[in-house]
């Protein structure tokens, strides 16, 4: 009798090459060997001949519960499963609820963890009135990084940080060894790109992106950058729609600098001439979607080893917050978490990048960004059996279709995908049978960093 619970066989993806005819042997949820040839017996065997077996990948950026009595994680861990997601990393600016103490963070630990199909971390942030006091203690209670933003959307849920506070900030988290991630646009700036936008009338698809211009995003980030560079801090763009910020990032690195980055799926799949145009309020993010070329651009910024993580920034708003015909009234943001995996496998494919730079940036980097790379994030022994299987079935996705998230619509309808998730298992357990979510709520569990020294100010 094997002493191997699962063994699948098929083209593993590990962090440094691709084991062709390869299998991944699972003992007691963990990877427990790494093999090629022919496979060893165990209580459950699938030969999966040419599909691509994945380290099931973290998606760094997700808002669960940004619309009240929407979403939650019942459903957005769903629709990770179903997407070959195993482990979501949740952001704090929730409705009602800004994730900045202790308290709040383990208020939402014990809100998600009934719901949860797949494990999940948090992101802490603070409240501006109180300023950088309640960093420490939300280390202890375990989130795995901290998010702020240099713009306001809303001055409770969704703050702006002055850059003197931001400073604040960025000092106390660089005693306690995680990362600093924020949204990088410039207040002012935006706030007057937008006014001119007003005054000129237009309403339209074209009046997101003009109301948010390069050089708000640009400004940003060079501050985000000098903060951390000032500070210690390790530093994180957790969004960047420009290759220009990608070499602002590399050139802060290639001074000795931590200056991390992140490029979000939508960037990487929709333009303005075309899918902004279509869309409307469907396809509103902040920063905006840009043009083709630019599109292309970081297609170019990926392959040069330029772009440290890929994520969704997911938010599942409900349609009537998505249609207005006035452009810059819809809420901004839009679902991916199910589609992530197999849009940019199927970019990457495409544009002649390695599949082990794929895993590299949607499972291994976001692994070690929040600290959880101990036991996530490659098909390594001893690290969770976070397995995602991809196989060479060209589907047309429909949000609808799928019945695997809460509000069936997506930007992404109609994208024709080679290779889609045929299985996602979680900690060696089945989440995902290609068709229908059998992870169960409460199934996924919260998982953080190892324990930190917090320096005391």
């Amino acid at each position: 009798m094997s002493d191997f619970d699962l063994v699948l066989s098929g083209n593993v993806v590990l962090p440094t090459r691709i084991l062709e005819a390869g299998y991944v042997a699972v003992r007691d949820g963990k990877i427990a060997e790494i093999g090629q040839g022919r496979a060893p017996a165990a209580r459950e065997r699938h030969e999966l001949g040419n599909a691509l077996i994945l380290p099931g990948a973290i998606d760094a950026q997700v808002h669960s519960l940004s619309q009240k009595d929407q979403e939650d994680f019942v459903w957005s861990t769903r629709s990770a499963a179903a997407g070959g997601v195993t482990t979501i990393v949740d952001m704090p600016y929730d409705e009602g609820n800004l994730v900045c103490s202790a308290e709040a963070v383990r208020k939402k630990v014990d809100h998600a963890s009934p719901q949860a199909r797949v494990d999940f971390a948090l992101y802490g942030t603070i409240d501006p009135e109180e300023g950088a006091k309640r960093i420490p203690e939300q280390v202890e209670a375990g989130v795995a990084a901290f998010k702020f933003s240099t713009f306001g959307t809303d001055p409770k849920r969704f703050p702006r940080i002055p850059p003197g506070l931001l400073e604040e900030c960025f000092a106390a988290i660089a005693k306690t060894g995680l990362t600093a991630g924020v949204h990088n646009e410039d207040d002012e700036a935006v706030r007057a790109a937008m006014e001119k936008v007003k005054a000129l009338g237009i309403t339209d698809y074209r009046a997101h992106a003009l109301s948010r211009p390069p050089l708000t995003e640009l400004l940003a980030t060079l501050q985000v950058y000098e903060t951390g560079a000032l500070t210690g801090a390790d530093a994180h763009i957790v969004h960047c729609s420009l290759s220009r910020g990608y070499d602002i990032a590399a050139s802060y690195r290639a001074q000795g600098f931590a200056a991390s980055i992140e490029c979000c799926i939508h960037y990487l799949t929709l333009d303005e001439e075309n899918d902004v145009r279509r869309l409307g309020g469907k396809a509103k993010i902040n920063p905006p979607i840009r043009p083709r070329a630019e599109v292309e651009a970081l297609w170019r910024q990926v392959a040069a080893g330029n772009v440290t993580l890929v994520s969704t920034d997911h938010v599942s708003w409900s349609e009537n917050r998505k249609t207005n015909p006035d452009m810059l009234a819809n809420a901004s943001g839009i679902p991916g978490l199910e589609v992530m995996v197999p849009l940019f496998v199927k970019g990457v494919l495409e544009r002649g990048i390695s599949l082990t730079w794929a895993a590299k940036l949607m499972a291994e980097n976001p692994a070690r960004h929040f600290r959880l790379d101990h036991v996530k994030g490659a098909l390594t022994p001893g690290r969770d059996a976070d397995i995602t299987v991809l196989v060479p079935v060209e589907k047309t996705y429909d949000a609808a279709a799928s019945g695997n998230n809460v509000v069936g619509w997506s930007p992404y309808n109609g994208i024709k995908l080679p290779w889609t998730t045929a299985a996602t298992h979680l900690r060696g357990k089945l989440a995902f049978d290609g068709t229908k979510v059998l992870s169960e709520p409460g199934t996924g569990k919260f998982v953080r960093p190892p324990q930190q020294i917090v320096v005391a100010s």
